[in-house]
């Protein structure tokens, strides 16, 4: 008996082994980037914003090939040189419908000797027709585009100022993507040209941790839900901006969802730079058309249309993720 008691513990010791091993608890890993508490956070200033909105559309509709186009390129090429470290214009040349297109991407990079970098971008190029207008003598006329390209374009640019007088801890990587509302209705292959250009040809080792895309951000009565491709392609940096914009006390920000969109957040994500996209939309099972944005693709979208607390929200948002995130790196 005492023998088989010893053959008995025998063999049910290496299984107590087994199983404490099986048991032992890790720690988590620890995530690649995070926001921290930090205490000076640079204030970002909507009465610029808005200024920036009214200098772009100064010079007419900017759909390419226009008078109005060719302004604003020089004009944001000058601006963006105040402020960023270097300034590239990726130019590119595109067939469009019966028309050849000259295209450029604007892009500006803030500290480039930093490994870790991210990703902010918006569209500057105005859409070529007014497809949505109500009177159907003006669906052909280019639209003017305050919120839909200058609203974008005008936050990424005092974002500029504020990273040109307080460094982070990181680089920066502001585009402006050209082409973006350049196709017809329904015809996603000549949507988001720049983007998709931009993404075809990224530079070398080029790897920022994540970005963030500005779409229609100006409105009034904006709202900003979670967008369905955001959520699928970079969950943990949707979560980190939301989270951001509840400690700022943006309340435009939203925690509810809405369908995907195919927007320049796409192209980025398709080529492995994971990117979420702020943009005023519609909820998911919204029972009637959202009549907020009623001037879209219109000819009405024009400066009245334009909130400075909408800007200043979306500012706040960005001011904080870029001064309180940390690299884990």
């Amino acid at each position: 008996m005492k023998f088989f008691k010893s053959i008995l513990l025998l063999i049910i010791f290496p299984f107590l082994f087994i199983s404490c091993e099986k048991e032992e608890i890790h720690p988590p890993p620890k995530p690649l980037f995070e926001l921290v508490k930090k205490d000076n956070i640079p204030v970002f200033n909507p009465d610029d914003a808005y200024a920036y909105i009214e200098r772009q559309i100064s010079f007419g509709p900017r759909n390419p090939g226009s008078t109005g186009h060719a302004q604003a390129l020089n004009y944001l090429r000058n601006e963006l040189s105040r402020y960023a470290d270097e300034v590239q214009l990726q130019n590119f040349n595109y067939t469009g419908y019966d028309e050849h297109l000259f295209l450029t991407n604007i892009i500006g990079r803030f500290y480039p000797e930093a490994k870790n970098r991210i990703l902010l971008a918006a569209h500057w190029d105005t859409r070529p027709r007014a497809e949505e207008a109500v009177d159907t003598g003006k669906q052909n006329l280019p639209v003017l585009g305050a919120n839909d390209g200058a609203s974008g374009v005008a936050v990424l640019l005092e974002i500029a100022s504020l990273l040109k007088q307080h460094k982070p801890d990181f680089g920066i990587d502001i585009v402006f993507f050209d082409g973006e509302d350049y196709g017809q209705r329904n015809d996603l292959s000549n949507y988001c040209i720049g983007s998709k250009y931009f993404s075809a040809n990224l530079p070398i080792n080029y790897k920022p941790a994540f970005g963030i895309l500005l779409d229609m951000v100006g409105d009034k009565d904006a709202f900003f839900p979670r967008e369905g491709y955001s959520k699928k392609f970079a969950a943990d940096v949707l979560n980190m901006v939301w989270n951001a914009a509840d400690i700022a006390g943006a309340s435009f920000f939203i925690d509810k969802e809405a369908n995907e969109i195919y927007d320049d957040h796409l192209p980025l994500n398709q080529a492995g730079i994971r990117t979420i996209d702020i943009i005023d939309l519609e909820l998911i099972g919204a029972d009637t058309p959202d009549e907020r944005r009623n001037y879209w693709h219109s000819e009405n979208d024009v400066i009245d249309n334009i909130g400075k607390e909408t800007l200043d929200q979306v500012g706040k948002v960005l001011t904080y993720v870029i001064y309180s995130l940390k690299f884990n790196y």
